[in-house]
C-alpha cells in the first residue's frame, strides 16, 4: 500500500489554506467556513463562504477557525481540511496520503498536537509538521542546506515570521501577529479617526488590495467606499487615497521591522555577512503590497526582495520537504 500512497504539502493559513502535491497546486481557497450554529455543519467553505461573511442570517455563522496562523476552532478546522482532503483525493480514500503541514515558528506543543491530530482525523496516513519559515526557504530555492546565512521574511495573514536558516535548520527566528489581518485593522482604525465612518473588514482588504502601499507611489490611487457614520449610523461615502492607506500602515510595518531587527541582532556576526550580501527574500500574501520590499531595505539596511512564487512557496516546500526527510528531521518541530 506504501508504494500508492500519496504524499501531500498543506499550508493551514490563517486567511488561505493550501494543497499542493509534486509542482502543482491542487487547491487554493480561502480558510473561512459558513456553518449551521446549531448542528455545527458545514454549509460553505472557501471562496463562496467568504463571500457570506457578514451577510448571514442568525441561523449560520461565518468562521475562520484558524487564529494567529494556529487552530482556534479544531472541529471546525479538522471537517475543513477533511472537505479539502476528500477534494484530492477522492470520497474513497483508499489509500490514505501522507501530508507535511506547515506551522508557524514558536507554537506550543499542545498548539503543534492539534495541527497533527487534524491532520490525521482528515483521512491522512501520516503527519509531519516543518515550520513555515523552513518551508517558504526551501519553495524559493534558498541554498538552506550550506553553513551560509539566509534570512526570509514570511508575511502573512495572521502572523510575520522572520528566520535566518542555514545547515537545514533555524538558527535564529521570530513571530509576531502583525500581518495581514492586523493591516486591515489598521485601515479601519483610520477610516474611523479620520472621516467617522466604522467600515467592516472586506472593505479594508479591498482598500489594501486595490490601492494600497506602505511607500510614497508616483501613482496615486483612490477608492470610493461605503460606511455607516459613527455618529448617525447612517450610511455615507468616503474617498481613501493610496497615500492615506501609506500613513494607516506605518505603525503595523514598524512592527514588523521591530521584529526583523530582533532576529538580526540574534544572528551570528558571520551569518549577518552572509545575509548583507544575498539580501532578505521577502513572501507570503501580504508581501504583494506595493513597496514592501523599498520599506524593508531602507529600514534593515540590507536588500530585501520579493520572491517569483511569494503565494506558494511555503506549500511548495512542504512538498519537497518530503523527499528530504533523513535530512530535515532534527529540525523538524517535535509532536
Amino acid at each position: 500500500m506504501a508504494a500508492f500512497t500519496r504524499e501531500l504539502g498543506v499550508d493551514l493559513g490563517t486567511l488561505n489554506t493550501q494543497i499542493a502535491e509534486g509542482n502543482q497546486i491542487l487547491i487554493q481557497e480561502p480558510t473561512i467556513v459558513a456553518i449551521l450554529v446549531e448542528e455545527l455543519k458545514i454549509v460553505e467553505y472557501g471562496s463562496t463562504a467568504l463571500g457570506m461573511l457578514g451577510r448571514v442570517p442568525e441561523a449560520i455563522e461565518v468562521i475562520r477557525p484558524m487564529r494567529n496562523s494556529v487552530i482556534a476552532e479544531y472541529e471546525i478546522t479538522e471537517k475543513l481540511l477533511r472537505v479539502l482532503m476528500r477534494k484530492v483525493t477522492g470520497p474513497a480514500l483508499i489509500f490514505r496520503p501522507k501530508i507535511m503541514i506547515t506551522v508557524p515558528y514558536g507554537i506550543t506543543s499542545v498548539e503543534r498536537r492539534a495541527v497533527h491530530e487534524a491532520g490525521l482525523g482528515a483521512g491522512s496516513r501520516d503527519v509531519t509538521l516543518i515550520q513555515q519559515p523552513l518551508a517558504a526557504a526551501l519553495g524559493v530555492d534558498l541554498p538552506i542546506n550550506t553553513p551560509t546565512g539566509n534570512m526570509i521574511i514570511c508575511l502573512g495573514g495572521g502572523t510575520t515570521q522572520v528566520a535566518v536558516i542555514a545547515l537545514n535548520g533555524l538558527v535564529s527566528a521570530e513571530t509576531t501577529t502583525t500581518a495581514g489581518l492586523k493591516f486591515d485593522e489598521a485601515i479601519m482604525t483610520y477610516v474611523r479617526k479620520k472621516y467617522g465612518l466604522i467600515i467592516g473588514q472586506p472593505t479594508a482588504e479591498q482598500l489594501k488590495l486595490q490601492i494600497g502601499a506602505v511607500t510614497p507611489q508616483d501613482e496615486q490611487k483612490s477608492m470610493e467606499i461605503q460606511g455607516q457614520d459613527q455618529v448617525t449610523g447612517l450610511p455615507r461615502p468616503a474617498t481613501i487615497t493610496t497615500d492615506e492607506i501609506v500613513e494607516a500602515l506605518e505603525v503595523p510595518m514598524q512592527e514588523i521591522v521591530l521584529t526583523a531587527r530582533h532576529v538580526l541582532e540574534k544572528t551570528p556576526p558571520e551569518l549577518i555577512s552572509d545575509i548583507i550580501d544575498r539580501g532578505a527574500a521577502i513572501c507570503g500574501g501580504t508581501s504583494l503590497l506595493r513597496g514592501v520590499d523599498k520599506f524593508l531595505t531602507r529600514a534593515l539596511g540590507i536588500p530585501a526582495y520579493l520572491v517569483d512564487n511569494p503565494l506558494t512557496c511555503t506549500v511548495e516546500g512542504a512538498v519537497r520537504s518530503l523527499s528530504m526527510l533523513d535530512v530535515l528531521a532534527r529540525n523538524l518541530p517535535p509532536i
